[in-house]
């Protein structure tokens, strides 16, 4: 799923209408931009061939992998997605034990189907991750593979591979860690919408699966902001706190076993600190905002000043203050170990794990979590993915940008999309 998801609210609106002429100027500058940070559109038919050869007799393979694989398929699963979700590649289930919590999230199993022997394993290495333009997408694996096998659709039976973490009642730590592969079948697909409904209403299904989640990612959460992660997005909904706060302790579970269970190297995330004086002059920019104050109590640690910043702010200087903090933040990149940590979580030891299909990193760390064997190459696919996410995003700004230039609101494409009129009468531009 995309990382900038579309509200339901938005999508009500309906798509951004724009002239035949505009579309055409917007498919040049998506062309123009590709070709400047090699970007690759097109898949070359030889991956669209293999992808679509595996996407056949879909369920002769699951059976056949059942006996050689945990059996997950009675156990109360969902996916929570934006509206417009074209594929579920995350679910989670969840159970109250005495003093834990017993969390599983199960992310379609994406190297069953995509191997280093693979064409497709070597497109994605080319492409690194996917790129998300306003209402355009360049998807690192073919979409037929995300949309099919790869898609934890409900009332199906699905490859995984599932991280199931038994966390400690009072701490909220890993009292127990295991990952495997599994087969699961997903009770209902909820939109974040629909889960807001479902913790309110105590007579749906799944309300009581929900108000567990969210009793535990709400404690993650306030816990990883107490502990000093920064959290530029406070005013989150609760169906995102599940699903964010779900993936986020996955990520890191997975990561501290490679590296303290079995010592082996992988694509880690390492995130550095900014210097002293640039924090002093975010938090100096900040301060000086309209209506925005930092509490006294939160400036020996920057990143809960943000935190308190962004918490008591009015919603009109959020953006000021989240640019304060972006302008003066290093890019994280990903690293073949893990010391450093990353800064902005406050966490010691970070990786991906919880997005295969979209993220080069979590492809690899599947294969390497799965197989124990790392690439040879590890050290320049870490360079590399980190190049190509920085070309991507920079993509994506340039794009941003142009759009506003000509008139159109990149934000509400983004969460709208945006469909072509012949009459310019009926142009809107999301303005």
């Amino acid at each position: 799923m995309s990382p900038d998801a579309q509200s339901e609210s938005d999508d009500e609106e309906g798509p951004v209408r724009v002239t035949e002429e505009l579309a055409r100027h917007m498919a040049n500058k998506r062309e123009e931009l590709f070709e400047e940070f090699g970007i690759r559109d097109e898949f070359p038919e030889a991956v669209l061939r293999e992808a679509e050869a595996r996407t056949e007799d879909v369920g002769s393979e699951i059976q056949a992998e059942i006996d050689d694989r945990e059996d997950l398929r009675d156990l109360t699963t969902w996916t929570t997605d934006p509206v417009d979700a074209q594929d579920f590649d995350d679910a989670i289930s969840i159970r109250r034990e005495e003093d834990a919590y017993r969390l599983w999230v199960h992310i379609a199993d994406v190297t069953h189907y995509v191997t280093p022997e693979t064409s497709m394993w070597e497109e994605a290495v080319k492409r690194c991750n996917t790129v998300y333009l306003p209402g355009y997408t360049v998807h690192m694996l073919p979409p037929i593979l995300a949309e099919t096998v790869c898609s934890l659709v409900p009332q199906e039976d699905r490859l995984a591979h599932t991280v199931e973490m038994e966390i400690d009642d009072e701490t909220l730590s890993f009292e127990n860690v295991d990952i495997y592969k599994s087969v699961i079948n997903s009770d209902e697909r909820l939109t974040y919408s629909e889960c807001e409904n479902r913790l309110e209403d105590e007579d749906a299904p799944l309300h009581a699966e929900n108000v567990l989640a969210f009793e535990l990612a709400d404690r993650m959460h306030e816990q990883r902001k107490a502990d000093g992660s920064l959290v530029l997005n406070p005013r989150r909904d609760r169906a995102h706190t599940i699903i964010e706060e779900s993936m986020l302790k996955a990520n890191k579970a997975v990561t501290h076993t490679l590296m303290w269970d079995r010592g082996v190297e992988a694509m880690y995330r390492v995130h550095p600190q900014p210097t002293p004086d640039q924090w002093n002059d975010a938090l100096r920019e900040i301060q000086e905002l309209d209506s925005v104050s930092i509490p006294g109590s939160s400036w020996d640690d920057p990143r809960k000043a943000v935190n308190a910043a962004l918490e008591e702010s009015p919603d009109r200087q959020l953006n000021k203050i989240q640019r304060a903090v972006l302008k003066v933040m290093p890019r994280a990149k990903y690293m073949n170990d893990p010391f450093g940590g990353h800064h902005a979580l406050n966490f010691d030891i970070y990786g991906h794990f919880t997005s295969p299909i979209r993220r080069l990193s979590d492809l690899i760390n599947h294969w390497i979590v799965h197989t124990n064997d790392v690439p040879e190459t590890l050290i320049k696919l870490c360079d590399r993915a980190s190049d190509k996410q920085k070309d991507g995003e920079t993509a994506e700004r340039l794009y941003k940008q142009f759009l506003e230039e000509v008139g159109v609101d990149p934000y509400a494409v983004n969460n709208r999309g945006f469909e072509v009129v012949e009459d310019p009468d009926e142009a809107d531009y999301g303005v």
